[in-house]
């Protein structure tokens, strides 16, 4: 890992998010239905595939984003919809009474998409809070074709839903000590030589759903 960050600073720009360390940590909590559809159709490969998930930066109640993650054969599209903190703590302690059907302050209807289809979903597969996913992220763009290379480091699950902003959460590791993560993602081509450049050691070209493995391995034990 050490070597190819040395190899992507060389021909990238590090992410102008990013702290003074080239890095930054993203938190997830995923959601699933009452069947754990997502959770099924991941193990079974199934195509098309989607996962829902909110997600912050380094723990910053501001910078919040419902995002949908839709997989199709080799390739993935992400829709993505900011939302505010009283839309976040309503979607995570959802409970739908079809009796009530009560308007709830901040998530009135409007332009955004991905916000208004995520409540049908809640409302019509009770799709809840599943596993939080945590890990620190170093990032690095090159801007023609939008390529992103990320190293992923410190992958790490939790059922602690509750404490999502908390700095310190319980929460457990799940790939073998010294094993990280790297992801090449570009919209149109991946320039020739920042392919070679990554193309050290024995790296191998794997599928990996972070939030499998968290569900599979949560804080709480092996759960399937």
């Amino acid at each position: 890992m050490a070597v190819l960050k040395l190899m992507a600073e060389s021909i990238m720009t590090v992410d102008s998010h990013a702290d003074d360390e080239g890095r930054y940590l993203i938190r997830s909590i995923y959601f699933d239905d009452l069947y754990d559809t997502c959770m099924s159709e991941n193990e079974d490969g199934t195509s098309p595939r989607e996962k829902w998930r909110i997600r912050a930066y380094n723990c910053d109640r501001s910078n919040i984003y419902l995002e949908c993650k839709r997989k199709e054969g080799g390739l993935i599209h992400k829709d993505s919809c900011r939302i505010t903190y009283d839309e976040y703590e309503y979607l995570v302690g959802y409970e739908y009474d079809k009796a009530d059907q009560r308007k709830v302050p901040g998530l009135a209807e409007d332009d955004r998409t991905v916000l208004n289809r995520f409540k049908y979903l809640v409302q019509t597969q009770g799709y809840t809070p599943k596993v939080i996913v945590e890990y620190i992220r170093y990032p690095f763009v090159y801007f023609a074709g939008n390529v992103r290379v990320t190293f992923d480091t410190d992958i790490a699950s939790s059922s602690d839903i509750n404490r999502f902003f908390d700095e310190d959460i319980h929460k457990r590791m799940i790939l073998p000590i010294g094993q990280q993560l790297l992801e090449v993602k570009y919209d149109e081509l991946l320039p020739d030589y920042i392919k070679q450049a990554l193309s050290v050691g024995s790296l191998e070209r794997a599928t990996f759903s972070k939030y499998f493995l968290c569900r599979r391995y949560d804080s709480g034990g092996l759960v399937l």
